[in-house]
C-alpha cells in the first residue's frame, strides 16, 4: 500500500538520491535561514517527511557505512501512521519477524510527537534496563533517539534543548514542547500509579512478569503498544494478541529486500513464482507449499531449529515454544476426531446422596456428551467405562474436569468442567456421573461403573475421601513402583512426582499421534499444545511456572489434558486381556492320550473303594 502524506512525496527513496537531496536542503538553509522554518513546519505536520528526510538510523553490518538515512519501507511507513493514531485512543500490538526495524520505528514516533507536540508523556519499557538505556549500546531504546538527534541539523533541533540539561539516564525533555520520554525496566510495579500518553512494551513476549506488567499498566494509559517476536502461547504477549486488540504483523514476506524472488508451491506441488523479477535463473526451491524466497532459504539455512525458524522468522507462535505435543499430530487429530456435542446439559443429584435423579437439557450445561442418551436418559452402551478426574482447589483458578471414556471404542464420551467446584462437591458429580452410566436402559445395572482415576496430590485427597463415603469402589490403585510385574498395591489414586508425569504424558501423546485416542473435544486437542518441555526435563502446562498468571493458578493448567491423560491410563488397565488359545487336544489312540486315560480310571478305581483301605 502506497502511503501518501503531505509532504513525503518531496524525498527520493533511493538512497544516493536521498542523500543528494538532504545536501541540497542543508545548503539552502545556509543560504536562506528562513527556510529552515518552513522545514520544521513540514517536519511538525508530516512525520514520513521528516524521518526520510532527515533521520538516521545505525546498522553495524553495513560498516564501513554504518549510518545510514532512514528511508522507510512502505509497510513501515503505513505502521508509523497506524502507531501514530492508536497513540492515546487504543491499545496496539505488533507481531514481527526478527529485523523488520519495528524498534527504530517506534522510538521514532516517540521523538516525533516528543518533538512537535506538547505536553506529552511517554514511558519506554525493555525486560532490562539496559536494553532502554546504556550509553554506547545501540540496542537500547534510548541511544536509537539519541542517535537520531546527534545526526539531524541543529537547526531541525527543539529551541534551547541541550543534552547535559534535558537528557539524563531514563529521562529525556523537551524544552520547548514540555514533552518528555522515560524509561524503565519491566518490573512487576512498572507505571503503576503513573499516568502517560503511551507506554512501549518492547519483547513483550519475552517479559517473565508479562501479567502483573499488563494489570499495573493497565490503567495508566489509554495506549500500550506491544512489541515483539513470538515466544510460544505460555505467555501474556500471546494472550494479548488472543483479544481483539488491534494488531501489526510485520512478516518478512512484506520486506522488499527479504522477499526478492518470492516462490511457494501451486495446488499439485509445483514450483509457483510470485516475483518472477527476482527469482533467480537455476535456483533450486524448496517446494514444501510454504511461501519462501532465496533470503529465506538462507536464513533457514543457518537456524539450529525449527523453532528458531518458527520464532525468528515465521511469526509462529505454536512453533516457537518447546512444545511437548506434535502440533501437527493435534492439528491433524483435531480434523479427524472432533465433533460438537451431541447433548449439552447437566446431570441433577441429590444433595446428601449424590444418587442421580435426571439429565436435564441446558446450551449453556458445563456437560458435554458425545453420546446418545434414551426416552428415559439413561446410556444406551453397556462398554466398559473409565472415567479420568483432575481436581482443583475449586477457586476459580482453574478448572477441575471429568471426562469418561469407551475402553472398547477409545472414544471420549463425557466432558465436565468447572472452576468453580469445591473437591467434595466434585466427588459427588462424579459419583452420580457413575452412578448414572452403569444404569442400563432397562432399569438394570452393570457389574460396575466406570473406573475412576485421578491424582491424589494436593486437592485430591479431599475428592477421594468424599467419594470413598459415598461408598464407590470402582478406583484405580497404583501400581507396584519400580517394578515390571504389573502388580498393584492398595494405595488408592495417581500420584503425581517428575516421572510419572513424564511416563503419563509420554504414553498419552503416543496415544494421540498414533491416533488410538478418538478425542472428541477439540478445546482438550487445543490444550494439548499449550504443554512444553520444562527447564527441569520434566513436562508441564504453559504457565504452571510463570509466577504471574492472571488467573492466580499455579500448577493446574492444563485441566482437559490431565483428565484426558489419566483416563487413557485407566483404558489401559482396563481394556479387555485377550484370551489366550485353549491347549490343542490329545490325538486319540496316541500314547499321551493312552497314559491320561490309565491315570483316569486309576483315580476312579481308587474312589470306588471303601473307607479303611
Amino acid at each position: 500500500m502506497k502511503v501518501a502524506t503531505p509532504f513525503a512525496h518531496h524525498v527520493p527513496l533511493d538512497l544516493m538520491e536521498n542523500l543528494r537531496w538532504r545536501a541540497d536542503t542543508y545548503r539552502r538553509v545556509i543560504e536562506d535561514p528562513s527556510f529552515a522554518e518552513v522545514i520544521r513546519e513540514a517536519c511538525s505536520i508530516d512525520p514520513i517527511f521528516y524521518i526520510n528526510g532527515f533521520a538516521y538510523t545505525y546498522d553495524p553490518r553495513c560498516e564501513p557505512f554504518a549510518k545510514l538515512p532512514f528511508i522507510l519501507y512502505p509497510f513501515q511507513a503505513e505502521g508509523i501512521l497506524d502507531i501514530i493514531r492508536a497513540v492515546n485512543k487504543e491499545d496496539l500490538l505488533i507481531e514481527k519477524t526478527r529485523d523488520m526495524g519495528a524498534s527504530w520505528c517506534l522510538v521514532s514516533v516517540f521523538e516525533w510527537l516528543w518533538h512537535f507536540k506538547k505536553h506529552l508523556s511517554f514511558l519506554m519499557v525493555s525486560r532490562v534496563e539496559d536494553y532502554v538505556d546504556k550509553r554506547d549500546n545501540p540496542k537500547a531504546l534510548f541511544q536509537k533517539i539519541d542517535f537520531i538527534h546527534d545526526n539531524l541539523p541543529s537547526w531541525l533541533m527543539p529551541e534551547g534543548y541541550t543534552r547535559s540539561l534535558h537528557r539524563a539516564k531514563l529521562h529525556m525533555l523537551n524544552p520547548e514542547t514540555k514533552s518528555v520520554i522515560d524509561g524503565e525496566s519491566t518490573t512487576r510495579s512498572v507505571a503503576r500509579g503513573d499516568r502517560r500518553t503511551a507506554i512501549l512494551l518492547d519483547e513483550f513476549a519475552d517479559v517473565e512478569q508479562g501479567y502483573a506488567v499488563l494489570r499495573s499498566t493497565r490503567d495508566a494509559t489509554k495506549c500500550r503498544i506491544f512489541n515483539s517476536t513470538p515466544q510460544g502461547v505460555g505467555n501474556a504477549f500471546h494472550d494479548v494478541r488472543e483479544t481483539g486488540i488491534k494488531k501489526l504483523r510485520w512478516h518478512w514476506s512484506i520486506h522488499p529486500e527479504k522477499n526478492i524472488g518470492l516462490y511457494t508451491t501451486d495446488d499439485n506441488g509445483n514450483l509457483k513464482i510470485l516475483d518472477h523479477e527476482g527469482y533467480p535463473e537455476d535456483y533450486k526451491p524448496i517446494l514444501d507449499g510454504d511461501i519462501r524466497s532465496p533470503w529465506y532459504d538462507h536464513e533457514c539455512s543457518r537456524t539450529v531449529s525449527l523453532r528458531e525458524i518458527a520464532q525468528e522468522l515465521n511469526i509462529d507462535y505454536l512453533g516457537s515454544g518447546h512444545q511437548y505435543f506434535n502440533p501437527a499430530s493435534i492439528t491433524e487429530a483435531i480434523a479427524k476426531f472432533t465433533k460438537p456435542p451431541i447433548l449439552l446439559g447437566d446431570l441433577d443429584y441429590d444433595a446428601i446422596t449424590a444418587e442421580p435423579t435426571d439429565w436435564l437439557d441446558d446450551e449453556s450445561g458445563r456437560i458435554k456428551l458425545w453420546c446418545l442418551l434414551d426416552g428415559d436418559n439413561k446410556f444406551l452402551t453397556d462398554h466398559k467405562l473409565v472415567m479420568g478426574v483432575d481436581v482443583s482447589a475449586g477457586t476459580g483458578a482453574s478448572n477441575s474436569v471429568i471426562v469418561v471414556c469407551d475402553v472398547a471404542t477409545n472414544e471420549k464420551l463425557l466432558e465436565y468442567a468447572s472452576p468453580y467446584i469445591r473437591p467434595e462437591e466434585l466427588a459427588k458429580q462424579a459419583y452420580a456421573i457413575c452412578q448414572w452410566m452403569q444404569t442400563k436402559p432397562d432399569g438394570s445395572t452393570m457389574r460396575r461403573g466406570p473406573l475412576v482415576v485421578w491424582e491424589i496430590n494436593g486437592p485430591g485427597q479431599q475428592f477421594y475421601s468424599r467419594l470413598a463415603e459415598l461408598g464407590y469402589t470402582n478406583i484405580y490403585l497404583r501400581d507396584k513402583a519400580n517394578t515390571i510385574s504389573g502388580k498393584i498395591t492398595d494405595s488408592p489414586g495417581w500420584a503425581s512426582t517428575k516421572e510419572t508425569k513424564i511416563s503419563l504424558m509420554g504414553e498419552y501423546r503416543a496415544a494421540i499421534e498414533k491416533f488410538e485416542c478418538v478425542n472428541r473435544s477439540k478445546v482438550a486437542l487445543e490444550e494439548c499444545l499449550e504443554y512444553v518441555f520444562n527447564p527441569a526435563g520434566g513436562v508441564s502446562h504453559s504457565r504452571e511456572d510463570d509466577k504471574d498468571d492472571p488467573t492466580g493458578a499455579k500448577s493446574n493448567h492444563g485441566d482437559r489434558v490431565m483428565a484426558d491423560a489419566l483416563a487413557w491410563k485407566g483404558m489401559k488397565r482396563r481394556r479387555t486381556k485377550l484370551k489366550m488359545p485353549s491347549k490343542p487336544s490329545v490325538p486319540v489312540g496316541s500314547l499321551a492320550w493312552r497314559m491320561k486315560m490309565r491315570e483316569k480310571m486309576k483315580r476312579k478305581s481308587n474312589r470306588e473303594l471303601g473307607e479303611g483301605w
